[in-house]
């Protein structure tokens, strides 16, 4: 069996990362299955879905790591032909990855006590970002 279901979220941009466990685990329950697998996706080039433990400190060391790899004054050849500045966005969703796969068991994502999924957001502006979350399994 295969269920699919997308739902949007608000972001601020800039690696703005946002907790969305809750809405996958919401979406997994809903699909009936009861064992097999959960892919999420970030539907966009600027965007990426990993775990973290979702805690103030680290979000803001990730945040702070992330503009060290790819600063977002960084010269881009992107920027300078679509004059939108944001090379450093796709740069940094390129190398997290556009998507995540976990377990399912127990019609439960399969995560770790302190282990969260989170969308980043690493686009230059304010955006409304879809996450598609497809379920596998019986």
């Amino acid at each position: 069996m295969v269920f699919g279901k997308q739902f949007s979220i608000q972001t601020k941009g800039f690696s703005d990362i946002k907790d969305i466990t809750g809405e996958v685990q919401d979406i997994v329950i809903k699909s009936g299955i009861g064992n097999g697998l959960v892919h999420i996706f970030a539907v966009g080039s600027t965007a990426s879905i990993t775990t973290i433990e979702y805690e103030p400190a680290l979000v803001e060391d990730m945040t702070e790591q992330l503009e060290k790899f790819a600063s977002k004054t960084m010269h881009s050849r992107h920027s300078q032909t679509w004059g939108d500045d944001n090379g450093f966005s796709h740069i940094r969703a390129t190398f997290m990855g556009p998507g995540l796969t976990a377990p399912v068991s127990d019609s439960h994502v399969v995560l770790g006590t302190w282990q969260q999924i989170v969308v980043i957001d690493h686009d230059n502006r304010p955006r409304s970002r879809k996450i598609f979350v497809q379920v596998m399994g019986e």
